[in-house]
């Protein structure tokens, strides 16, 4: 009776919180994050044990096929679901039906050789090693894909742990005392029964947690990107200095400020004058170093942040940013042929703090406003450090 009422309620749990799956599957629109499919596994999971109340003994029936079915393609579902939340397009239906019909001639090989016991036993056996192979994929997460991720990765881990070690006794048990063995008043049935609640009460509002989570972090990186660009705005600029200057690191700011941007704009439209702004941004990205950081401030104005090096660093960083954006075509095509673009560069002194960017901003706008005049397509450094300080470029004509 007790055994029954567990059942009872997991079905309840896994039904319910298919309904909550879909529910926010829906909201997701675009990027579902594997909801959709989590859903589709519980409620696999749960029509396994709703057959399994309405079978009675075990035996040989459709009922019982059913059930076996149900219950490990729902683990490829759950599979699937968390590959999707990790960005993989995994396929479900074809490999889902693939399953069903495989293991539904597996069931009726098994049964004809060894009765109900095979079948049993080979359901167990299925779960155990399914079990290993999620854990072992989740451990492989917390070094690679899921990194930012450890702490969920360890909780599933160890919870799926659990019934991989309850699959491999229950194996132990039909071997040893056949069809006996899954009596649902004996004890090692009531423990299983009391985890699978728990892991159904557990395990569904931590794969919300982590869709909120996912949620939270993308909202957080928005809020620090340019867009447009996928460079970081000012706000995230500030937050990746804190971690540099608790570090004791100081840093050279160069505003980049694109020359004649208003004629591109003009003679091309704002579509064209969007692509150039990417066009400047790769050329950013492939010139600087991977410990300095990129900016969009706003309209044709960058800043890139020379961390850690000397004066001559960040006038050799600005001289190598400078010719790299002059060599870059930003549009191929027969309207486009020619178009290029150069930048103005002004570079500051070092600084090693947040009030320090302020100050160093309005050095480097000096700077670049020196630049301006003086012919464009240029370095220029603060004003006062001409003798530490060389242009590294000439003004083009």
């Amino acid at each position: 009776m007790i055994a029954t009422l567990l059942v009872g309620m997991l079905c309840v749990y896994l039904l319910s919180f298919t309904v909550m799956f879909l529910l926010i599957s829906r909201r997701l629109r675009g990027e579902k994050m594997g909801m959709d499919v989590f859903a589709v596994g519980n409620l696999m999971l749960g029509g396994a044990y709703v057959l399994q109340l309405l079978e009675g003994a075990p035996g040989w029936n459709l009922m019982s096929v059913a059930n076996h079915t149900l219950t490990l393609c729902s683990l490829l579902a759950y599979c699937v679901g968390g590959a999707r939340f990790f960005g993989l397009n995994t396929p479900l239906l074809r490999p889902l039906l693939c399953l069903a019909l495989g293991y539904c001639a597996a069931q009726a090989l098994a049964n004809w050789g060894w009765g109900s016991l095979g079948r049993y036993v080979m359901l167990a056996g299925a779960c155990a090693v399914w079990f290993v192979g999620m854990v072992a994929m989740l451990v492989h997460g917390m070094r690679s894909f899921a990194r930012d991720l450890r702490g969920e990765m360890l909780l599933f881990a160890g919870l799926i742990s659990g019934i991989c070690v309850l699959n491999v006794i229950k194996l132990v048990k039909l071997l040893s005392g056949g069809l006996a063995g899954l009596a649902a008043d004996q004890q090692f049935q009531m423990v299983f029964y009391v985890y699978m609640c728990s892991l159904a009460t557990i395990l569904p509002p931590s794969i919300v947690w982590l869709v909120l989570r996912r949620l939270t972090d993308t909202l957080r990186a928005s809020a620090a990107c340019d867009p447009m660009t996928q460079l970081l705005n000012r706000r995230g600029l500030s937050a990746e200095l804190e971690g540099y200057f608790r570090r004791g690191r100081q840093a050279h700011l160069l505003l980049i400020d694109v020359d004649h941007f208003k004629h591109i704009n003009d003679n091309y439209g704002h579509h064209v004058g969007d692509a150039v702004l990417c066009g400047v941004a790769d050329a950013l990205r492939g010139a600087v170093r991977k410990e300095d950081l990129l900016c969009r401030l706003g309209g044709e104005e960058f800043v890139a942040i020379c961390v850690g090096g000397d004066d001559p660093s960040a006038l050799a960083l600005a001289e190598r940013v400078r010719e790299a954006i002059e060599r870059k075509p930003m549009l191929q095509g027969p309207d486009y042929v020619g178009l290029r673009c150069t930048v103005t560069i002004g570079v500051s002194g070092s600084f090693d703090s947040e009030a320090g960017l302020d100050h160093a901003l309005q050095e480097a706008d000096a700077a670049l406003y020196r630049g301006k005049h003086a012919g464009r397509n240029r370095v220029e450094v603060k004003p006062g450090s001409e003798s530490g300080f060389r242009p590294a470029a000439l003004a083009r004509a």
